[in-house]
């Protein structure tokens, strides 16, 4: 239903098709991928996502906005993406933690929205079709004209996102799981004299994943994508993390390199989505574009009779027929499309996932991959 004093507003896809609706947010033109999300909740941490800049996000649960949105659901320091669809919104959310509508969020950061559209129709065409560039605009209500322009607007595919989402400067992330996403009692079991170091390096980093590091007693140093192997290793680390991130893995060409010289220290390593691609590519493998990727709650992963329910956002993925059989185990397929969705190495202590394991939002079938890379920490430094 449309606010009394809401704005038109027009989303035109690349293909030219069509949705006219309503503006909730900021006011504007925006262009980018237009994909969709089926989570049922989770609307801010899929927003503040930086695995979604560049992107326009399609929410396929009905109703957006509902519990508002509060500091604690914050994954970054803003909300990443270029803009949202929604098929209906709330502007008086009804939750004890909200601090604002999402509405007033949108607006306050300058990013436009379209509601009253057929999200169900939408969702079928970029499944049928594939994602593709989008345009949002409340100024510019010419479908043909908002096209002409869309068609300057570049192709994900081939585009380096994570120069970006990354930190500009070094930090260390002190706070662990704070008690909205508390699930897991073996947490700080590391030694808090003595805690292992990891030094994650940012693609485009969720803050959870830095929390659930942190909740396992890691000291969790984050650097620039621009850090070299020296550097890096300065810190003294006990394992390496590989964050998720934005973009077309095979465009992040600044990444091999620094991630195969690291490899030679033979150190703990750990990645999770653009991680997880990055180090495939690192490794030998390749990558490619999915139709219109893997973005939702309820990804079920796996091998055999072990699966796991999984949290998953990412539009590129390894090929399979790449991967290096000698040195290389692929230990968990997306079991929706057998796609890869986890790597380890024969050898090497490397181990990589193509989900979410940290949620928020999301399941929490996997948050034992952060005990897997403590322990395996541990292991190693004992042998030093």
């Amino acid at each position: 239903m449309a606010f009394p004093d809401a704005p038109p507003a027009c989303l035109v896809l690349a293909d030219g098709s069509v949705f006219q609706g309503w503006s909730f947010g900021a006011s504007g033109t925006v262009m980018g991928e237009v994909v969709f999300n089926t989570g049922m909740t989770g609307y801010q941490e899929v927003m503040t996502d930086p695995s979604y800049y560049g992107q326009i996000v399609t929410f396929t649960y009905p109703e957006l906005g509902n519990t508002g949105v509060n500091p604690d659901d914050e994954e970054s320091s803003r909300p990443h993406i270029k803009g949202a669809i929604a098929r209906n919104i709330c502007d008086i959310p009804s939750n004890w933690r909200s601090t604002q509508s999402l509405p007033n969020y949108l607006k306050h950061h300058k990013i436009p929205g379209i509601f009253g559209i057929d999200t169900r129709a939408l969702t079928r065409k970029l499944r049928t079709v594939g994602a593709m560039n989008g345009a949002i605009s409340t100024e510019i209500l010419d479908p043909e004209e908002l096209l002409r322009q869309l068609q300057d607007a570049p192709s994900m595919t081939g585009l380096n996102l994570v120069n970006q989402v990354s930190t500009t400067e070094v930090y260390e992330w002190n706070e662990g799981t704070l008690s909205p996403w508390e699930f897991s009692a073996g947490e700080a079991t590391a030694d808090q004299a003595d805690p292992l170091t990891v030094v994650a390096i940012d693609f485009g980093v969720k803050r959870n994943i830095l929390r659930r590091l942190a909740s396992y007693g890691c000291r969790v140093v984050v650097v620039p994508i621009t850090s070299t192997v020296e550097e890096i290793m300065a810190y003294h680390p006990d394992g390496i993390f590989l964050s998720n991130g934005p973009g077309d893995p095979a465009a992040v060409s600044e990444a091999p390199p620094l991630i195969k010289a690291l490899l030679e220290h033979q150190l703990p390593t750990f990645g999770i989505c653009m991680g997880h691609q990055i180090l495939g590519l690192s490794l030998g493998a390749s990558s490619f574009k999915l139709k219109f990727g893997h973005r939702g709650l309820n990804q079920p992963c796996g091998l055999q009779r072990q699966v796991e329910i999984t949290s998953q956002n990412h539009g590129f993925a390894l090929d399979a027929a790449t991967i290096p059989e000698d040195t290389v185990a692929i230990t968990h397929l997306n079991l929706n499309d057998q796609t890869v969705a986890g790597l380890a190495h024969k050898t090497l202590p490397l181990f990589s996932v193509q989900y979410h394991p940290e949620a928020s939002p999301g399941p929490h079938d996997a948050d034992y991959l952060f005990s897997k890379f403590v322990k395996s920490m541990r292991t190693h430094r004992q042998r030093q």
